[in-house]
Parts: structure tokens; C-alpha cells; sequence
């Protein structure tokens, strides 16, 4: 299972405002691991999505693996949140 250092998710949040694909890659893998937040399967899905159309291969297979462990709902909730983001900051 990959490791997310806890010291750098405020590094990876700053990135990911700025648009950095592996930023927002690294935030799957925090929530979708629990390396220094909270286990969320939704969050990490946002994230994944958000990672996987900025071109992150690696992050579609997360976002499919985390997929069947969501209900259709939590995965429109994760969609909505990833539109939500982008508005704010694409």
C-alpha cells in the first residue's frame, strides 16, 4: 500500500490549488490509505478523478478500485465535490 507522509499533505493541498496532478494524486492516496487524515473513500475519489483528468494513469485504477467499495450515491456525491473543486480553483 503506498505511504503519504503526513508533513507534506498541506504541501500536496497547496499544489493541488495550483492545478499539480500529482498533488492531487498524493490526496487519493492519503484519504483513500488514511496516511494522516481520516480513512474517506469519497474524498479520495474526488481526488482520484480530479488527478486521473490531469493525465495520472495510476490514479484511474485507484479511482475504479475505490469505486466498488461505494455506493452509486457516494460516488455522485465524489463527482459533485470534484466539479465543485474545479470551479473554484481550475
Amino acid at each position: 500500500m503506498a505511504y503519504v507522509e503526513v508533513d507534506a499533505l498541506t504541501q500536496f493541498e497547496t499544489e493541488a490549488r495550483e492545478g499539480r496532478a500529482e498533488a492531487l494524486y498524493n490526496l487519493g492516496l492519503a484519504y483513500s490509505t488514511g496516511q494522516g487524515v481520516g480513512v474517506d473513500y469519497i474524498a479520495a475519489h474526488k481526488w482520484f478523478n480530479l488527478a486521473a483528468m490531469r493525465g495520472i494513469e495510476e490514479a484511474k485504477s485507484w479511482r475504479a478500485q475505490i469505486s466498488r467499495e461505494l455506493k452509486p450515491s457516494q460516488i455522485a456525491e465524489a463527482q459533485r465535490l470534484a466539479r465543485e473543486w474545479l470551479s473554484f480553483f481550475h
